[in-house]
């Protein structure tokens, strides 16, 4: 058997972000961007358009709003029992993949508060109020706490949540949903039924073209799913292996991107929560670990927005707005040159006009 190839850091940074669309943006449909991103994290509203904006030419808000609308695309609890945005095909194939994390999520948080919920009757009866029409879920609780003495509405909610496959309803709001949205049984809203079937190897290959090379803790992290390293053993005939720089295994699919590690990298801006900074668990490909702590808030959860230089992440962002005025504030790891000050300016601009159109004045500062 050989021995097989070692990739560098720079090198899986170069292939990560070639199927991340970061390389160069594409003039790609927004259904077919999102299912080769893997899915867009989106437990704000705002951070996929961003992150479409960064990848794709021309993109509009109005692009990735209308597809939600046509039910092309569905947010909804998806991996690691996080909202995304996912296309509804992908959601119907890979949602029972998914359900023991949100079965493991449930009795972490509920506990022997479980034990006191009659579950079969509690989704039946969710449905039925579902039935009637989208609602939030504060709206949703109230339904199914009614007509129970004593209920337990919070764990009520909890167990509709991870156990009824559910999607958010798409507004007119300009980021394509409220803050508080509602939601609806997912099959009668798409017209389609979920697949039964919890075979994880399609959710992995989804995973691997749009992140690979990556090890079975990589996709276990991301994914959310468990006790995945059988599962790509089995996968071993259709998959490429590889070693990264401390002899970790990494697995492929065969004709999958994987560019020169001189490829250019152009600077980009990528969202709060972006699934690049999350796709791993070993993110040397795409940070220095010196900078993690800059960029994941543990204290309250938070992913900062981040910016890339030469295909690595460097610092943090945010956009201020003062009446007209919009600035792009950036907070580089390090000291930026004027070569790169001189890059990052014309994208930042682009990033302000995409999130303030109506601003009259667009400046990038840099702390």
């Amino acid at each position: 058997m050989s021995t097989p190839t070692t990739l560098s850091p720079r090198a899986l940074g170069r292939a990560t972000l070639a199927r991340q669309l970061l390389l160069r943006r594409e003039a790609s449909p927004v259904v077919t961007a999102v299912e080769r991103l893997g899915g867009l994290q989106a437990q704000l509203a705002r951070p996929p358009h961003i992150s479409l904006w960064s990848r794709l030419v021309d993109h509009t808000r109005d692009a990735l709003n209308a597809a939600l609308h046509r039910r092309e695309l569905v947010r909804a609890t998806f991996l690691r029992g996080t909202l995304h945005i996912v296309s509804a095909a992908d959601f119907l194939a890979h949602r029972a993949a998914l359900q023991p994390i949100l079965d493991q999520a449930m009795r972490a948080v509920l506990k022997d508060r479980l034990d006191r919920l009659d579950t079969g009757k509690l989704l039946a009866d969710a449905a039925r109020h579902l039935a009637g029409g989208p609602r939030t879920f504060e709206a949703l609780r109230d339904l199914l706490a009614a007509d129970v003495p004593d209920a337990d509405e919070r764990a009520m909610g909890f167990v509709v949540r991870c156990l009824l496959p559910l999607v958010q309803v798409p507004t007119d709001d300009p980021w394509g949903f409220p803050g508080a949205a509602e939601f609806t049984a997912a099959a009668p809203w798409l017209g389609r039924p979920l697949a039964s079937d919890p075979d994880p190897r399609p959710l992995v290959r989804r995973y691997l073209a749009a992140f690979g090379p990556a090890s079975v803790t990589d996709v276990q992290t991301f994914t959310g799913l468990k006790s995945l390293r059988p599962v790509l053993d089995a996968m071993r005939p259709e998959l490429l292996s590889f070693r990264d720089e401390r002899k970790r295994e990494l697995f492929d699919l065969p004709g999958a991107p994987r560019p020169d590690p001189d490829t250019p990298a152009p600077p980009r801006f990528l969202p709060d929560f972006d699934s690049l900074v999350l796709a791993h668990d070993d993110r040397g490909r795409l940070i220095d670990d010196a900078h993690r702590p800059a960029i994941y808030l543990s204290r309250n959860l938070r992913v900062l927005p981040t910016f890339t230089l030469d295909g690595r992440i460097a610092g943090t962002w945010q956009a201020e707005r003062k009446k007209a005025a919009a600035t792009l504030v950036l907070a580089p790891f390090a000291a930026l040159g004027k070569p790169q000050r001189a890059s990052l300016e014309p994208e930042a601009l682009g990033l302000l006009r995409f999130l303030e159109p109506g601003a009259t004045s667009l400046a990038l500062r840099i702390d």
